[in-house]
């Protein structure tokens, strides 16, 4: 038998590195992977107020294509989730469209939205890519989610554990379908019951996969602390009214939010400090070492030359076209550079990238600095927004390629491309939402009263948070920055003791001594201290979202502590969670309702003619 016959057949129809070989796995990741992940990142934002990468998914999904390449489709499988993650994220954006009608500002054309997209995300990967080489390669940063998409895509090398994780994806997608379509039955019945709010089938019919699955995502000690923030929230209600910090008809979110802002920033400064402590040592540690690099180096002059031309071109766009000034598109270009390397490490050590946060923070400087106009605002930190998203996830993509040996200058071309599709998604995808849900278009922080009724369902919390935080630009700011600031120190006081209890040693060994130590260690971890970057979501959404997104996670853990060991990869490798079969079912179920939303907001479309409306100028 000849040595060509010994080959895959795939590599022998397609042979790796050819140039059929990168269109074969651009056209999947562009036409399947990336839409698929951008419509689920895209209404996650709608749905609840935030998003889950695409990178699970795609892998999953691209592996079942480059297994039949051997074990040198890995690098294939991760060329796409790369493509496709960088997708998901700048669908994700269109938040920020959603944001400038709430805002009242008229959508700049279609193409226009594109080309601000493109110039933002392209800035952003650059700037990501000029950091790689000392977050990844000389600190070596850990990137947990970069690390388990390694382990993934290693470990779907084997077609028995390839099988399972499919099945377990599909049968939570097919889920997640069905169960939409059950709720949006039992909405339509429980708009006849109006007179009877409090009834058990008001309460089904606020019931979402996506919050379910989300939950099941991160399990109960992540999201039970929702549960309890949203009751503290419901019982404090009528002494904020009373003393003027809401309105009658307001929910708790519309000041809980700051408060939860407050409290992220809080526990941020204390994990910062230690971020800051922990990547000197590794600086200091990567000098006293030379450390290897898969493919060619990265040129650093070359790259500095991209960044510079998308800067001045993103520069151009928004003083230009958008008439944003110069001094504050500078002040947030000079920002993103900050926060990606701040983002960068706390992505890298923490396994979070407080996007929010840098637009906040972005936000609230430029007010302090003068700024009053919401739309500016929204403007300048969208640059923080998207470059701190699509940038990082350039890091944490490069430090799965580091791992796997993949071609660091072919998964960056890769990315690119997945940028330059994803920016033509993000705005096509949000005006599909918009025009299908019209209630998207309505700014819930302004019409709370719309939460009971045809607002039921989506949160769009980061929306939410983002035109709260703009609003404060024109208005008496002193409430709301009290309140931040006791969220700040909340947030900080939890950290410290976080830090200080469930790091030390002879806690450890106690908690593992017997099952009732146990239950205090998780009554501790997950409410009374839990983390502000957890119980926050309580304070970004309604107390019915934050009641599901605790079930979904108390259900996962319960089922996670009946389940077998946890499978391993032909080599004995433990998988990591990302592959458990609760994860895989929560993603299938915020697949599957996706899906779902946007068969219905395409099909109102077409009834009603209205699909001119997207491309329209």
């Amino acid at each position: 038998m000849t040595t060509a016959a010994k080959k895959p057949l795939l590599q022998r129809l397609i042979p790796i590195g050819t140039p059929g070989y990168h269109v074969f796995l651009a056209s999947i990741a562009i036409l399947i992977l990336g839409p698929l992940g951008g419509v689920t990142a895209a209404y996650m934002n709608y749905a609840l107020g935030f998003f889950v990468g695409g990178q699970v998914l795609a892998g999953i999904l691209g592996s079942t294509v480059t297994y039949f390449y051997g074990p040198e489709g890995k690098h294939g499988a991760n060329y796409m989730q790369t493509m496709a993650a960088s997708v998901s994220s700048m669908a994700a954006m269109g938040v920020l469209i959603q944001a400038m009608v709430w805002l009242g500002m008229p959508l700049p054309p279609t193409w226009l939205l594109i080309t601000y997209f493109l110039c933002i995300g392209m800035f952003g990967v650059g700037v990501g890519m000029l950091y790689t080489p000392i977050l990844v390669d000389k600190l070596q940063l850990t990137y947990p989610s970069g690390l388990a998409v390694a382990n993934i895509l290693r470990a779907l090398t084997d077609v028995r554990l390839l099988r399972r994780s499919v099945g377990t994806l599909g049968g939570g997608i097919f889920s997640g379908i069905v169960l939409s379509v059950i709720v949006s039955k039992v909405n339509a019945w429980v708009e006849t019951l109006k007179d009877k709010p409090g009834t058990l089938m008001t309460w089904a019919a606020s019931f979402s996969a996506v919050t379910f699955g989300g939950g099941m995502i991160v399990g109960a000690r992540i999201a039970v602390s929702a549960i309890l923030v949203g009751g503290i929230g419901l019982l404090m209600s009528p002494w904020l009214v009373r003393n003027g910090y809401l309105g009658p008809d307001d929910p708790f979110r519309k000041i809980g939010f700051i408060f939860a802002l407050g409290t992220i920033l809080g526990a941020a400064i204390v994990d910062l400090s230690l971020l800051a402590r922990d990547a000197m040592k590794k600086v200091r540690a990567a000098k006293a070492e030379a450390v290897p690099t898969t493919g060619p180096k990265a040129n650093v002059g070359r790259l500095l030359l991209w960044v510079a031309f998308w800067a001045v071109a993103l520069a151009i766009v928004a003083t230009q076209m958008l008439n944003v000034p110069v001094g504050w598109v500078v002040l947030a270009i000079v920002l993103a550079f900050v926060f990606q390397m701040i983002n960068g490490i706390s992505q890298g050590i923490t396994d979070q990238n407080p996007i929010s946060s840098a637009f906040v923070v972005t936000v609230l400087l430029m007010g302090l600095l003068g700024l009053r106009d919401p739309l500016i605002g929204l403007l300048g930190g969208s640059i923080l927004l998207v470059s701190c998203t699509v940038g990082v996830d350039m890091q944490q993509d490069r430090s799965t390629g580091w791992r796997l040996g993949s071609d660091r200058s072919v998964q960056f071309r890769y990315q690119m491309l997945g940028i330059v599709f994803g920016a033509v998604v993000a705005v096509v995808m949000t005006r599909v939402f918009l025009e299908g849900f019209p209630v998207l278009n309505k700014n819930l922080f302004d019409m709370p009263e719309l939460r009971h009724t045809e607002a039921r369902g989506w949160q769009s919390a980061m929306t939410y948070k983002f035109v709260g935080v703009l609003n404060t630009l024109n208005k008496d700011q002193s409430k709301t920055l009290g309140v931040m600031g006791l969220g700040v120190i909340a947030g900080f006081v939890i950290e410290v003791l976080r830090k200080v209890i469930f790091k030390n040693p002879k806690y450890l060994a106690w908690k593992k001594k017997s099952a009732a130590n146990n239950a205090v260690d998780f009554t501790l971890d997950a409410l009374i201290l839990a983390s502000p970057y957890a119980s926050s979501f309580g304070g970004f959404v309604d107390f019915e979202s934050s009641i599901w997104w605790g079930i979904g996670g108390i259900v996962a853990t319960l089922l996670a502590s009946r389940r077998a060991p946890a499978p391993v990869a032909k080599d004995g490798e433990i998988l990591p969670e990302d592959m458990s079969a609760t994860s895989l079912v929560g993603g299938g179920l915020i697949a599957g309702e996706s899906l779902f939303a946007l068969w219905l907001g395409i099909s109102g479309l077409v009834s009603r003619g209205a699909l001119g409306k997207i491309f329209g100028g």
